[in-house]
Parts: C-alpha cells; structure tokens; sequence
C-alpha cells in the first residue's frame, strides 16, 4: 500500500454491483456492504421503474449509491442527474469520462451532488476526472484484463497518483471477475472495490472451511451431542 498511509487508516469499502433488490438485502444482511453500484446494463435485467428501484436500494443501503446518466451532452446529463439526485441523498451520479461528462460533473460538484466517473481505462483519464471534481473514479480493472492489459497496475497507479497529490476522489476498482481480484484492490490500497453478488459469495468459500465445519459435525454427532 501507498506509504502515506498510516498505520490503521485504510480500510477497503465493499460496494454490490447489482440492481437485483434480492441480491442487496442478502449481502446487506451479511454486514459487509457499503454501498451499491449499477448501470444501464444491470437495471436492463430487473423488472420495474429504474426510479423505484432506486428507492427501494436506498432504503435499504444507507452508503453511496451510482445511478448512471443515459444522455451524452452535459446539459442533458446535468438535468437526468438533477432529478436522479432528489431520489434519495446517498444517491451519486455516474458520468462518462468523457468531456462532456466532465463538463457535467463539475456543474454537478458545484450543486453539492456527487458524482462517480466511469469508464476510466488510464491513467490520464482518471486525472482529468479528479480534477474536474468527480467524488469517485472507476477504473475498469476487469475489462482491461480480458484485452491483455494489467487492470490491477493501473488501479493501482490511480491510487498512488490520487494520494500523492492529495486530491480527494476515492477510486472505485471496478470490473472484479473473480475473488482474486478483491484481495489485488485491498493489497494495492484501493478505496473501494465494487463487486458482483456471484463473487461476494465466492470470497466467502474454501475447501478447508468446509472440511472444518463438516468435522465439527461429525465428531459431535459421533460423541453422542446430536440427540
């Protein structure tokens, strides 16, 4: 981790990247989620008004909670984000890292509402974002991945960039594939990690544990403790 952390100060945020509201009061019963991410794609699959789901997610998760804008220009994405924000307070606005969407996140900073710029994929980009105010930055470390580029290197070059330069945007690391990918974000200092429901679930699964309490069982069953 970055060495202008101290000894106690980090701590890695766990967001669900889900708009399945059964997902998110499973994982929220679990007391390890901090806040939820979605996106056009994720909402695509549910059933009911993009609005309500929202409102349902907040009533449950009390943290941030990225609604993504669909309109292209700044003025558009402004007013979509305008009416997304009176939902709920914890609600942050995605934005695309592109100049309009950095147009629209520094007018939205300007108004008090967050925003969370995505579709970062280098190191430039995720500089501009923070500069022009976005609250957090996405790093989509995953997709990287799949192309042949190190995801993780670069999440963990935003981190150290963000921190040297005391700028105060939180990075996201976004796309996580698999389990592994949790345990690079937290070793390379990522603020927050933003992972799907089928992966939390996997974080939780090691044959040795399943060995363990399966034994347990047995020898208290075989000591006569089951009746």
């Amino acid at each position: 981790m970055p060495a202008r952390l101290e000894e106690g100060d980090y701590q890695m945020k766990i967001f669900l990247d889900t708009a399945n509201l059964v997902e998110i009061k499973e994982a929220v019963s679990w007391g390890v989620v901090d806040g939820v991410t979605t996106n056009p794609s994720l909402v695509a699959r549910e059933e009911g008004v993009f609005h309500k789901i929202l409102l349902e997610i907040s009533s449950m998760v009390a943290g941030p909670i990225s609604a993504e804008v669909l309109s292209l220009e700044a003025r558009e994405m402004v007013q979509e984000a305008r009416i997304l924000a009176s939902i709920a307070p914890q609600i942050v606005i995605k934005v695309p890292v592109t100049p309009e969407g950095l147009k629209a996140a520094r007018e939205l900073k300007e108004e008090g509402i967050k925003t969370n710029v995505t579709l970062i994929f280098s190191l430039n980009q995720a500089l501009l974002a923070a500069r022009a105010g976005g609250a957090f930055v996405s790093p989509f470390l995953g997709r990287l991945d799949d192309i042949g580029h190190d995801g993780i290197a670069l999440v963990q070059d935003i981190v150290e960039m963000l921190r040297y330069y005391d700028l105060p945007t939180e990075v996201i690391a976004a796309s996580i594939r698999h389990p592994y990918h949790m345990v690079e974000a937290a070793r390379i200092g990522a603020d927050i990690a933003t992972v799907p429901f089928k992966v939390l679930k996997q974080m939780f699964e090691h044959p040795l544990t399943e060995q363990g309490i399966e034994a347990f069982v047995q020898d208290w069953e075989a000591g006569g403790r089951g009746c």
